[in-house]
Protein backbone atom coordinates (compact mmCIF):
# COMPACT_ATOMS: atom_id res chain seq x y z
CA UNK A 1 0.00 0.00 0.00
CA UNK A 2 1.15 3.48 -0.69
CA UNK A 3 1.24 5.94 2.12
CA UNK A 4 -1.14 9.23 1.87
CA UNK A 5 2.75 11.20 1.52
CA UNK A 6 3.77 9.23 -1.37
CA UNK A 7 0.64 9.02 -3.23
CA UNK A 8 1.00 13.49 -2.96
CA UNK A 9 4.79 12.72 -3.95
CA UNK A 10 3.58 11.12 -7.35
CA UNK A 11 0.63 13.49 -7.62
CA UNK A 12 3.18 16.06 -7.83
CA UNK A 13 5.43 14.20 -10.10
CA UNK A 14 2.57 14.37 -12.76
CA UNK A 15 2.03 17.57 -12.62
CA UNK A 16 5.58 18.87 -13.03
CA UNK A 17 6.11 15.92 -15.52
CA UNK A 18 2.82 17.72 -17.34
CA UNK A 19 3.92 20.97 -17.45
CA UNK A 20 7.12 19.62 -18.71
CA UNK A 21 5.56 17.82 -21.46
CA UNK A 22 3.69 21.52 -22.28
CA UNK A 23 6.79 23.11 -22.05
CA UNK A 24 8.32 20.62 -24.64
CA UNK A 25 5.51 20.85 -27.01
CA UNK A 26 6.05 24.65 -26.75
CA UNK A 27 9.16 24.04 -27.21
CA UNK A 28 9.14 22.58 -30.71
CA UNK A 29 6.92 25.34 -31.73
CA UNK A 30 8.87 28.35 -31.59
CA UNK A 31 11.61 25.90 -33.58
CA UNK A 32 8.87 26.03 -36.47
CA UNK A 33 8.28 29.29 -35.58
CA UNK A 34 11.87 30.39 -36.30
CA UNK A 35 11.96 28.39 -39.62
CA UNK A 36 13.71 29.57 -42.28
CA UNK A 37 15.39 32.62 -40.36
CA UNK A 38 17.53 31.04 -37.86
CA UNK A 39 19.76 27.90 -38.92
CA UNK A 40 19.17 25.00 -36.46
CA UNK A 41 22.79 25.36 -35.28
CA UNK A 42 21.85 28.68 -34.25
CA UNK A 43 19.23 27.99 -32.75
CA UNK A 44 21.15 25.09 -30.56
CA UNK A 45 23.65 28.06 -29.89
CA UNK A 46 21.23 30.07 -28.18
CA UNK A 47 19.12 27.48 -26.27
CA UNK A 48 22.19 26.94 -24.32
CA UNK A 49 23.19 30.35 -23.94
CA UNK A 50 20.05 31.54 -22.40
CA UNK A 51 19.74 28.47 -20.42
CA UNK A 52 23.15 28.62 -18.74
CA UNK A 53 22.68 32.26 -18.37
CA UNK A 54 19.71 31.93 -16.13
CA UNK A 55 21.25 29.21 -13.99
CA UNK A 56 24.79 31.35 -13.66
CA UNK A 57 22.84 32.89 -10.34
CA UNK A 58 22.41 29.39 -8.76
CA UNK A 59 25.86 28.33 -9.85
CA UNK A 60 27.23 31.20 -8.24
CA UNK A 61 25.24 30.76 -5.14
CA UNK A 62 25.68 26.58 -4.96
CA UNK A 63 29.04 26.76 -6.85
CA UNK A 64 29.53 22.97 -5.34
CA UNK A 65 27.36 21.87 -7.72
CA UNK A 66 30.53 22.13 -9.91
CA UNK A 67 32.07 19.11 -8.35
CA UNK A 68 32.26 16.30 -10.26
CA UNK A 69 33.71 13.02 -10.19
CA UNK A 70 33.60 12.50 -14.10
CA UNK A 71 37.18 14.16 -16.09
CA UNK A 72 35.44 17.42 -18.57
CA UNK A 73 36.38 15.28 -21.83
CA UNK A 74 33.42 13.01 -20.37
CA UNK A 75 30.83 15.68 -19.93
CA UNK A 76 31.75 17.45 -23.26
CA UNK A 77 31.47 13.58 -24.85
CA UNK A 78 27.67 13.84 -23.16
CA UNK A 79 27.33 17.59 -24.21
CA UNK A 80 28.36 16.97 -27.96
CA UNK A 81 25.95 14.26 -28.45
CA UNK A 82 23.08 16.54 -26.82
CA UNK A 83 23.41 19.21 -28.92
CA UNK A 84 23.85 17.26 -31.65
CA UNK A 85 20.55 15.51 -30.97
CA UNK A 86 18.90 19.19 -30.08
CA UNK A 87 19.98 20.46 -33.71
CA UNK A 88 18.91 17.02 -35.30
CA UNK A 89 15.54 17.40 -33.77
CA UNK A 90 15.21 21.35 -34.40
CA UNK A 91 16.15 20.71 -37.99
CA UNK A 92 13.85 18.39 -38.49
CA UNK A 93 10.77 20.68 -36.67
CA UNK A 94 11.68 23.24 -39.21
CA UNK A 95 11.35 20.96 -42.45
CA UNK A 96 8.53 18.38 -41.06
CA UNK A 97 4.86 17.70 -39.72
CA UNK A 98 5.32 18.50 -36.27
CA UNK A 99 3.14 15.77 -34.66
CA UNK A 100 5.14 13.14 -37.44
CA UNK A 101 8.91 14.72 -36.13
CA UNK A 102 7.55 14.04 -32.24
CA UNK A 103 6.01 10.42 -33.03
CA UNK A 104 9.41 9.50 -34.77
CA UNK A 105 11.34 11.32 -31.83
CA UNK A 106 9.12 8.55 -29.29
CA UNK A 107 11.26 6.08 -30.98
CA UNK A 108 14.40 6.74 -28.46
CA UNK A 109 13.69 4.45 -25.44
CA UNK A 110 13.88 1.56 -28.62
CA UNK A 111 17.18 2.21 -29.50
CA UNK A 112 18.20 2.24 -25.24
CA UNK A 113 17.06 -1.30 -24.95
CA UNK A 114 18.74 -2.01 -28.09
CA UNK A 115 22.34 -0.67 -27.01
CA UNK A 116 21.78 -1.48 -23.50
CA UNK A 117 21.41 -5.20 -24.83
CA UNK A 118 24.46 -4.77 -27.13
CA UNK A 119 26.52 -3.11 -24.93
CA UNK A 120 26.08 -3.62 -21.22
CA UNK A 121 24.93 -7.20 -21.81
CA UNK A 122 21.34 -6.40 -20.44
CA UNK A 123 18.64 -9.11 -21.55
CA UNK A 124 15.48 -8.05 -22.58
CA UNK A 125 12.36 -10.45 -21.42
CA UNK A 126 9.39 -10.72 -23.16
CA UNK A 127 7.04 -7.54 -22.31
CA UNK A 128 9.96 -5.23 -23.10
CA UNK A 129 10.71 -7.30 -26.75
CA UNK A 130 6.76 -6.56 -26.90
CA UNK A 131 7.12 -3.01 -26.10
CA UNK A 132 10.04 -2.64 -28.82
CA UNK A 133 8.04 -4.08 -31.36
CA UNK A 134 4.97 -1.61 -30.56
CA UNK A 135 7.33 1.02 -30.75
CA UNK A 136 8.97 0.14 -34.21
CA UNK A 137 5.49 -0.62 -35.58
CA UNK A 138 4.64 2.94 -34.23
CA UNK A 139 7.65 4.73 -36.19
CA UNK A 140 6.54 2.57 -39.72
CA UNK A 141 3.56 3.44 -39.36
CA UNK A 142 4.43 7.29 -39.13
CA UNK A 143 7.34 6.53 -42.26
CA UNK A 144 4.52 4.29 -44.41
CA UNK A 145 4.69 1.04 -45.43
CA UNK A 146 6.16 2.00 -48.67
CA UNK A 147 8.95 4.62 -46.93
CA UNK A 148 7.19 7.53 -48.98
CA UNK A 149 7.37 8.92 -45.64
CA UNK A 150 10.75 8.90 -45.13
CA UNK A 151 11.76 12.18 -45.83
CA UNK A 152 14.97 14.50 -44.76
CA UNK A 153 13.00 16.03 -41.70
CA UNK A 154 11.63 12.16 -40.69
CA UNK A 155 15.56 11.03 -41.04
CA UNK A 156 16.64 13.99 -38.92
CA UNK A 157 14.23 13.11 -36.09
CA UNK A 158 15.42 9.20 -35.74
CA UNK A 159 19.12 10.68 -36.15
CA UNK A 160 17.92 13.00 -33.22
CA UNK A 161 16.74 10.11 -31.36
CA UNK A 162 19.48 7.93 -32.09
CA UNK A 163 21.55 9.84 -30.93
CA UNK A 164 19.00 10.56 -27.31
CA UNK A 165 19.97 7.05 -26.46
CA UNK A 166 23.58 7.15 -26.77
CA UNK A 167 23.50 10.33 -24.06
CA UNK A 168 21.09 8.13 -22.10
CA UNK A 169 23.48 5.02 -22.22
CA UNK A 170 26.24 7.44 -21.39
CA UNK A 171 24.04 9.27 -18.18
CA UNK A 172 23.18 5.68 -17.15
CA UNK A 173 26.77 5.08 -15.82
CA UNK A 174 27.43 8.81 -14.73
CA UNK A 175 24.42 9.41 -13.12
CA UNK A 176 26.45 6.76 -10.32
CA UNK A 177 28.95 9.65 -9.44
CA UNK A 178 27.39 12.41 -9.70
CA UNK A 179 24.20 14.00 -8.73
CA UNK A 180 21.52 15.16 -11.34
CA UNK A 181 21.90 19.30 -10.65
CA UNK A 182 26.19 18.04 -11.37
CA UNK A 183 25.11 16.89 -14.89
CA UNK A 184 22.96 19.69 -16.15
CA UNK A 185 24.84 21.96 -15.29
CA UNK A 186 28.03 20.90 -16.66
CA UNK A 187 26.05 19.91 -19.81
CA UNK A 188 25.12 23.43 -20.45
CA UNK A 189 28.09 24.91 -19.62
CA UNK A 190 30.26 22.80 -22.22
CA UNK A 191 27.32 22.74 -24.70
CA UNK A 192 27.78 26.78 -25.22
CA UNK A 193 31.38 26.74 -26.11
CA UNK A 194 30.51 24.00 -28.73
CA UNK A 195 27.93 25.04 -30.22
CA UNK A 196 29.41 28.13 -30.83
CA UNK A 197 32.15 26.51 -32.55
CA UNK A 198 29.13 25.18 -35.49
CA UNK A 199 27.39 28.02 -35.68
CA UNK A 200 29.76 30.55 -36.23
CA UNK A 201 29.68 29.87 -39.93
CA UNK A 202 25.48 30.15 -40.02
CA UNK A 203 25.58 33.58 -37.99
CA UNK A 204 23.26 36.10 -39.52
CA UNK A 205 21.99 39.46 -38.00
CA UNK A 206 19.25 38.70 -36.09
CA UNK A 207 16.02 40.73 -35.52
CA UNK A 208 14.28 41.71 -32.31
CA UNK A 209 11.62 39.09 -33.04
CA UNK A 210 13.89 36.09 -33.07
CA UNK A 211 15.88 37.13 -30.37
CA UNK A 212 13.08 37.26 -28.78
CA UNK A 213 11.99 34.04 -29.71
CA UNK A 214 15.58 32.70 -29.08
CA UNK A 215 15.54 33.94 -25.46
CA UNK A 216 12.01 32.48 -24.63
CA UNK A 217 13.03 28.78 -26.02
CA UNK A 218 16.08 29.18 -23.46
CA UNK A 219 13.84 29.86 -20.66
CA UNK A 220 11.53 27.16 -21.76
CA UNK A 221 14.15 24.73 -22.29
CA UNK A 222 16.03 24.95 -19.22
CA UNK A 223 12.15 24.91 -16.96
CA UNK A 224 11.38 21.95 -18.89
CA UNK A 225 14.53 20.50 -17.66
CA UNK A 226 13.72 21.69 -14.56
CA UNK A 227 10.55 19.94 -14.31
CA UNK A 228 10.98 17.18 -15.76
CA UNK A 229 14.63 16.65 -13.44
CA UNK A 230 12.31 17.78 -10.17
CA UNK A 231 9.39 15.11 -11.59
CA UNK A 232 12.01 12.26 -11.81
CA UNK A 233 13.17 12.95 -8.16
CA UNK A 234 9.63 12.86 -6.46
CA UNK A 235 8.36 9.40 -8.03
CA UNK A 236 9.46 6.21 -9.66
CA UNK A 237 10.03 6.88 -14.20
CA UNK A 238 6.74 3.97 -14.20
CA UNK A 239 4.67 6.86 -12.84
CA UNK A 240 6.62 9.88 -14.43
CA UNK A 241 8.15 8.98 -18.20
CA UNK A 242 4.22 7.91 -19.70
CA UNK A 243 3.36 11.58 -18.93
CA UNK A 244 5.94 12.90 -21.02
CA UNK A 245 3.29 11.47 -24.07
CA UNK A 246 0.93 14.20 -23.82
CA UNK A 247 3.50 16.20 -26.29
CA UNK A 248 2.08 14.38 -28.92
CA UNK A 249 -1.76 16.13 -28.82
CA UNK A 250 0.26 19.31 -27.55
CA UNK A 251 2.47 19.52 -30.61
CA UNK A 252 -0.61 18.40 -33.09
CA UNK A 253 -2.67 21.28 -31.73
CA UNK A 254 0.07 24.02 -31.81
CA UNK A 255 0.91 22.68 -35.43
CA UNK A 256 -3.03 23.27 -36.35
CA UNK A 257 -3.54 26.60 -34.63
CA UNK A 258 -0.66 28.01 -35.48
CA UNK A 259 0.38 26.58 -38.73
CA UNK A 260 -2.69 24.85 -40.33
CA UNK A 261 -1.03 21.14 -40.02
CA UNK A 262 -3.30 18.55 -39.83
CA UNK A 263 -2.13 14.85 -38.37
CA UNK A 264 -2.77 11.64 -40.47
CA UNK A 265 -4.60 8.64 -39.36
CA UNK A 266 -0.81 6.92 -39.61
CA UNK A 267 0.58 9.29 -37.30
CA UNK A 268 -2.48 9.44 -34.75
CA UNK A 269 -1.99 5.28 -34.87
CA UNK A 270 1.74 5.22 -34.67
CA UNK A 271 1.52 7.64 -31.63
CA UNK A 272 -1.14 5.08 -30.03
CA UNK A 273 1.54 2.56 -30.33
CA UNK A 274 4.05 4.70 -28.82
CA UNK A 275 1.20 5.20 -25.76
CA UNK A 276 0.96 1.36 -25.58
CA UNK A 277 4.85 0.47 -25.29
CA UNK A 278 4.80 2.89 -22.64
CA UNK A 279 2.20 0.94 -20.96
CA UNK A 280 4.06 -2.09 -21.39
CA UNK A 281 7.36 -0.86 -20.06
CA UNK A 282 5.27 0.25 -16.94
CA UNK A 283 3.74 -3.01 -16.11
CA UNK A 284 7.42 -4.63 -16.86
CA UNK A 285 8.97 -2.26 -14.45
CA UNK A 286 5.86 -2.64 -12.08
CA UNK A 287 6.55 -6.67 -12.21
CA UNK A 288 10.03 -6.61 -11.94
CA UNK A 289 10.08 -4.00 -8.54
CA UNK A 290 6.81 -6.79 -7.58
CA UNK A 291 9.35 -9.66 -7.92
CA UNK A 292 12.56 -7.72 -6.29
CA UNK A 293 9.97 -7.23 -3.05
CA UNK A 294 9.22 -10.61 -3.07
CA UNK A 295 5.25 -10.27 -3.18
CA UNK A 296 3.19 -12.98 -4.93
CA UNK A 297 0.78 -10.52 -7.10
CA UNK A 298 -0.20 -11.08 -10.42
CA UNK A 299 -0.57 -7.37 -12.14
Amino acid sequence: MYSASSRHQATTAVVFAAGAATLAAADAVIVRALSGAVHPFVIGFFRAFFGALILLPWIALRPSVLRTTHPVRQHALRAGFKLLAMVALFAAFSWGPLADVTAIAFTSPIFVVLGAALTLGERPGPIMIVAVALGFAGAMLVIGPSATGFTLAISLALAGALLQSAIQLLLKSMSKGDATSTLVVWNLLLTVPIALLLALPFFAILGPREMGLLALQGAVGTACMALMTHAFSLAPATVVAPVDFLRLPLVAFGGFALFGETVALTTIGGGCAHMLRRIDCRAFRKIQARQHAGLNETF
